[in-house]
């Protein structure tokens, strides 16, 4: 659906003719950085706590460009302008590089791998997160998709989950957590340069990303549908890409920063960007893509609960059912109910676990507002009987719930027309 008139942004300024005389001015070359005192540094100044935090951290980032490297050209051709395709061409350039670059001081200064870059990439393997795998797969499927739909909502949900979600909020957050303490340390002078050269190109790369995002939902108003699509089903993996093995904590406090920080950095990336490309997070249709009502370090705090409880991230046992938790559940549900529910009277949803405390769920008609409770209503127009674990499967997207229906895991029953609406209050 074609948008005649559309408020001006101030991405507008930026011409695709000025990103790309940018990256003209700022090439640098990864074979010529100087790694002899990064070698000495990483061996005589960095404990092995630091140096195995940090090679975890640098492996995804090296897997992470040479996936991004690998998956560019679909949006190439999916461009509707020429100098549209003529920066990607640059940036797939510059993805390039930057696997070079991590390549390059993964083999000579860590020692990892062998004499090319498939040896390294083998090598560090081990190192990738169950949430890093997942929405690197989602790059795959979404390069597929793209090969065979090149429609502006289509691209745009791809500039999305590639521009705003990997390089935004994942890439830019790591890359200030990376360069922060090694300007605070005076350390490892190659590598952060290095560092400091993809962080610019980066910044070149988001800021296409949103003037492209809000060129494409000027000229098709659908794209922010398909944005808030691409987003909300991407986020219950996407949050555990950063979780360090075993949980601990030290992988990134051992260099100042606490896992929230960087999660909330993060939020804030995305969040800016979406609104500069004009879709504020809050306007995106549909269900919320994060939950309402909290500011980023919130947001930040709940999720890395989320993901310690099992409610998020990979099924590691049994989920944490104590009370504290499970409210942070229920009004993480609550939150999240879309504004286009299709409720037309206060309705109340009720879950009745069979190893766990009963809890329910009241949303107002016509509005997003939803209250949740522990304990057990007699008027509900919805009951749902299950296994607190099936409920947190479903909710952390690792089981359907039309397969949990089917199998007698979930069992609905009480009001159809309400029962109906639960998929479009969460996205389902």
């Amino acid at each position: 659906m074609a948008v005649t008139e559309a408020p001006r942004l101030a991405v507008d300024n930026v011409s695709y003719e000025d990103l790309y005389a940018r990256w003209e001015r700022g090439n640098w070359r990864a074979t010529e950085l100087d790694f002899s005192a990064d070698r000495e540094h990483w061996h005589e100044r960095f404990s092995d706590l630091e140096r195995r935090a940090a090679l975890w951290n640098y492996a995804l980032f090296f897997w992470g460009e040479d996936s991004v490297a690998d998956n560019l050209s679909p949006y190439i051709d999916a461009a509707p302008r020429e100098e549209q395709k003529y920066f990607l061409a640059t940036q797939q350039v510059d993805e390039a590089r930057h696997a070079v670059f991590f390549g390059r001081f993964l083999r000579e200064v860590v020692g990892v791998g062998g004499g090319d870059t498939a040896s390294t990439l083998a090598a560090i393997e081990p190192q990738l997160t169950w949430g890093f795998k997942k929405l690197f797969n989602r790059l795959d499927e979404m390069a597929d998709e793209l090969r065979a739909d090149r429609s502006k909502p289509k691209l745009a949900a791809a500039v999305a989950l590639y521009h705003l979600l990997i390089e935004a909020a994942v890439a830019q957050s790591g890359q200030h957590f990376i360069a922060s303490y090694l300007e605070q340390r005076q350390v490892m002078p190659g590598f952060r340069e290095g560092i400091e050269n993809v962080a610019s190109d980066e910044q070149r790369h988001i800021g296409f990303g949103v003037k492209l995002l809000a060129d494409l939902q000027a000229e098709d108003s659908d794209c922010a549908a398909a944005v808030a699509e691409e987003l909300r089903s991407t986020a219950r993996f996407s949050v555990a890409l950063f979780v360090p093995p075993g949980w601990d904590r030290r992988y990134t406090e051992a260099f100042g920063y606490t896992l929230e920080e960087i999660y909330a950095d993060g939020n804030r990336s995305i969040e800016s960007k979406l609104r500069a490309a004009g879709m504020p997070l809050e306007e995106l249709p549909g269900p919320p893509v994060m939950p309402r009502g909290l500011d980023a370090d919130e947001r930040a705090r709940n999720v890395i609960a989320l993901l310690q409880a099992g409610y998020l991230g990979e099924k590691n046992g049994p989920a944490a059912s104590d009370p504290g938790s499970q409210q942070l559940l229920f009004e993480t549900m609550a939150r999240t109910v879309s504004p286009e529910h299709g409720l037309d009277r206060p309705t109340t949803f009720q879950w009745e676990f069979k190893d766990a405390r009963p809890w329910h769920l009241h949303v107002d008609n016509g509005s997003a507002h939803a209250h949740a409770h522990e304990g057990r209503v007699e008027d509900a127009a919805v009951r749902l009987s299950c296994r607190f674990d099936d409920w947190v499967d479903v909710f952390a997207g690792r089981l359907d719930p039309k397969r949990a229906m089917a199998t007698g895991r979930l069992r609905p029953r009480g009001n159809v027309r309400a029962l109906l609406r639960m998929g479009r209050m969460f996205g389902g």
